[in-house]
C-alpha cells in the first residue's frame, strides 16, 4: 500500500489573513466554494478553524464516492489540516503572504492508497483528478475573496 499524494496552489490577489479566515469559514464561505464534485455538506460542531467536525461526500469519479467526516485542526499559523475520520486521508491548506495584497494557496492531500494493480492506477491517475477537483475549489475561494 502505498502514499498517494495530489497537491494544487494558486495565487489569490488578496491578503493571506483574508483568504485563511474564508478557508476557515466552514458555516459560510467553504460550501459556498465548493464544486460540484462535494455533496451531503454539513458542518457538526464549530464551523470556524480549530474544532470543526464538518462532513461531505466526495465524488472524484464517475464510481468513486468518498464519505467524509473531517476534524479540523490549525497546527500553525495560515495552516488549516482536515483528517478524515473514515480513511487515512488528510488534507492541509497553507496560505501565505505572496507580495502586496497577493497570497498563495497550497491544498496537499495525502492517503493510504490499494495495493497491487489498482494501487498503480490509484496513484497514476487519482493526483490528477484531485488536482483539478481543488484547482476549482481554489478558483472559486479566488472569486469569493477577490470581490
Amino acid at each position: 500500500m502505498a502514499q498517494v499524494e495530489a497537491t494544487t496552489e494558486r495565487v489569490i490577489a488578496a491578503d493571506a489573513e483574508t483568504v485563511f479566515d474564508a478557508l476557515a469559514d466552514y458555516k459560510e464561505v467553504r460550501g459556498k466554494v465548493l464544486p460540484g464534485h462535494f455533496s451531503e455538506y454539513e458542518v457538526r460542531e464549530g464551523g470556524d478553524g480549530e474544532g470543526t467536525l464538518v462532513h461531505w461526500k466526495l465524488q472524484a469519479t464517475s464510481k468513486r464516492v468518498r464519505d467524509c467526516l473531517l476534524e479540523v485542526t490549525e497546527p500553525t499559523d495560515g495552516q488549516l489540516v482536515e483528517t478524515d475520520r473514515n480513511s487515512s486521508m488528510v488534507t492541509t491548506w497553507t496560505v501565505t503572504p505572496a507580495g502586496e495584497g497577493r497570497s498563495k494557496a497550497v491544498v496537499s492531500t495525502v492517503w493510504n492508497g490499494a495495493g497491487g494493480i489498482g494501487g498503480f492506477f490509484e496513484k497514476t491517475f487519482a493526483p490528477k483528478g484531485l488536482g483539478r477537483i481543488y484547482d476549482e475549489l481554489l478558483q472559486n475561494l479566488a472569486t469569493e475573496v477577490e470581490k
